[in-house]
């Protein structure tokens, strides 16, 4: 389209590209026989004029680190999405019509198969806290002047992660953020919570101190005109709150209920394509960003801290002692926190780089929302809180898998060994949680040696990474010149007279040396095992060890029986595992059966039947 043309001349132009938007979203939603049109045909008008005027992006290089970035939170208007990449040349018509189709990257909702989605979306309510990061990184790292649009549906400002994500870009000043509300009154069901009530929007947004504008989202100059003023330099983000109705331009799809999520059929598609305008093929010349190079310093190999053998810390603080370290090395590393960084001992990180840590506060939501954004501008995010408090934020770590994003994450004070602050402190469920997260990595570490190194690797390890970290000090088990590996194990006593296989991870390794004492003394010999690599399981050391002690396996964790480490090591004897018989394992898995209370460490784990008395006596039964 045409860049220097009189308003009149450019309105039309953007009339004739909104229409376009609208009719190919019809067109690819009734090819796929499913979709969301209506919901695409409201927001056709904002997007028109946003990519012929205000978005600087070259879709020939997605990865320039100038472009501005769109984020489709309600990502179930995928066919709008689509529509405007057939309208700035990235597809062809031809690809477009195999939206949804199986194959197609062109997926019922965006992910990043496709080169210019940054993240999956689709999970409403998500987009924005992940903007919110994208902000950070702009503004405190990159130090670039690009800009993030964010696409919002209506329904899903009931989100309270919404308004975790308006509270922090608040707090952080974001002016590089523009949110766009596509409020057109109608959810899944039928009307939304607040309606057309734009006043509540912007005085909800003005409330967190956003800069809000109000504008009938169908007027093209209006819109025009509330970009232009979204992008006048001032110290808040913007929230553009645009009146807009369901199914724009289709007489018998307007602010209409039941049309939700509901493709049109043919017949009524090529009425509704008429009554747009019919068929077009207008190009957009989308902006370039200004050119630039901005310097990424490389990393350089890091000095990890050691703890000597003799001495006793705690895995969390290893944790904290190792992110300092690694900063030093990987310019790029960032740490987050959810307001216990005390704790986590996250801090120490911030009082070595606090220009590369950034506070969510209790929000852990947003917490791994704005790790995922930093993620798409290629930073090494950590962020941590306590392991219990990261099932809040479940979904946004689901989605980050499907995102394909690179993110570490740490829960410390798990399980009932955490002590007196009682069962609702204790995560019991995070190790099922993360195992069953798509791609992920799950690591338990019992010694900070062993920590250092592991959260080294999770430096630079692809996916979703978890390190749980335990809450009290315990002695240093392994020498620093031992080495850890994701995948591995450690055999930490052993001989040719094992009679059972202890398996533990974290602090029930502890538990297991002080039971391996006492059954010395009374004649057992038992193999430990320090499985600190809870996903991936190290298999083969298990099938050795079982093989080696008759098939019998005593495991012990600080977790619910379901999911954690006592189901990783019986995955590891299936067939579809790789192994291939020997001795068939005869298990008993100690683990946390009750509702824990309030107590000592000590106390709990006795409680709990996973303490060293309990070891012992699972280890004599199966012998005998």
């Amino acid at each position: 389209m045409a860049t220097s043309v009189d308003q009149t001349e450019q309105t039309k132009q953007w009339e004739t590209l909104a229409q376009q938007l609208r009719v190919d979203s019809i067109r690819s939603s009734t090819a796929a026989g499913s979709g969301h049109p209506t919901s695409s045909l409201s927001a056709a008008d904002l997007l028109a004029v946003l990519i012929d005027k205000y978005l600087h992006y070259d879709f020939a290089n997605p990865k320039n680190p100038h472009n501005d970035h769109l984020i489709f939170s309600k990502g179930h208007a995928s066919p709008l999405l689509y529509a405007v990449y057939r309208a700035a040349g990235a597809i062809s018509d031809e690809e477009m019509l195999t939206f949804r189709k199986f194959g197609s990257r062109l997926q019922g909702h965006p992910t990043p198969v496709i080169p210019w989605v940054d993240v999956a979306t689709g999970s409403l309510g998500q987009g924005l806290p992940i903007a919110v990061g994208i902000g950070l990184a702009a503004k405190y790292l990159d130090h670039l002047a690009y800009r993030i649009w964010v696409l919002l549906g209506d329904s899903e400002m009931a989100e309270g992660s919404v308004w975790e994500a308006f509270d922090k870009a608040s707090h952080y000043k974001l002016n590089n953020l523009v949110a766009l509300l596509d409020m057109n009154r109608l959810g899944q069901r039928g009307p939304t919570e607040l309606g057309w009530n734009s006043e509540a929007y912007a005085e909800r947004a003005r409330a967190f101190g956003w800069h809000a504008i109000e504008v009938d989202g169908h007027d093209l100059d209006a819109i025009d005109r509330a970009m232009a003023e979204a992008t006048v330099p001032r110290e808040q983000p913007t929230l553009i709150v645009a009146k807009t109705i369901k199914g724009r331009g289709v007489s018998f799809l307007e602010n209409q209920e039941n049309w939700h999520g509901k493709a049109l059929p043919a017949k009524q598609a090529e009425s509704a394509i008429e009554e747009l305008g019919g068929l077009t093929n207008v190009t957009v010349k989308v902006h370039l960003p200004e050119p630039g190079k901005p310097t990424s310093p490389a990393a350089r190999p890091a000095s990890l801290p050691t703890y000597p053998l003799g001495s006793a810390c705690a895995t969390r603080q290893a944790y904290g002692d190792a992110l300092a370290a690694l900063g030093a090395t990987i310019p790029n590393l960032v740490v987050l926190d959810a307001e216990v960084s005390n704790s986590t001992f996250a801090e120490t990180f911030k009082k070595a780089y606090p220009d590369r840590f950034f506070e969510m506060f209790i929000a852990e939501q947003q917490l791994v929302g704005a790790a995922v954004g930093l993620s798409v501008r290629q930073y090494v995010p950590f962020a941590s809180t306590f392991a219990a408090f990261l099932s809040r934020a479940f979904d946004f770590i689901r989605m980050a898998a499907v995102s394909q994003a690179n993110i570490r994450l740490c829960g410390s004070h798990a399980g009932v060994s955490i002590g007196e602050d009682g069962p609702s402190q204790m995560a019991l469920e995070d190790l099922a949680m993360l195992r069953a997260v798509f791609g992920s990595t799950v690591l338990y570490p019992s010694d900070p040696n062993q920590t250092a190194q592991l959260v080294a690797a999770m430096a630079g390890h692809p996916g979703i990474s978890y390190l749980r970290s335990t809450r009290e000090k315990t002695p240093v088990l392994y020498d620093p010149s031992d080495t850890f590996v994701i995948g591995g194990s450690k055999v930490l006593k052993s001989s040719s007279r094992d009679q059972v296989t202890v398996v533990a991870a974290g602090i029930t390794v502890h538990e297991s040396l002080k039971a391996f004492g006492t059954l010395q003394a009374q004649g057992i010999a038992i193999r430990i095992v320090d499985a600190y690599s809870v996903k991936p399981i190290d298999a083969r050391t298990l099938w050795e060890a079982a093989n080696a002690t008759d098939g019998r396996l005593v495991i012990v964790e600080d977790h619910w029986p379901e999911g954690g480490l006592g189901a990783a090591v019986e995955e590891a004897f299936t067939v579809s595992s790789g192994w291939s018989g020997g001795k068939s394992p005869r298990i008993v898995h100690l683990a946390v059966k009750g509702l824990p209370t309030s107590g000592t460490p000590q106390e709990l784990l006795n409680a709990a039947g996973i303490s060293a008395p309990h070891i012992v006596a699972a280890v004599k039964g199966l012998v005998s």
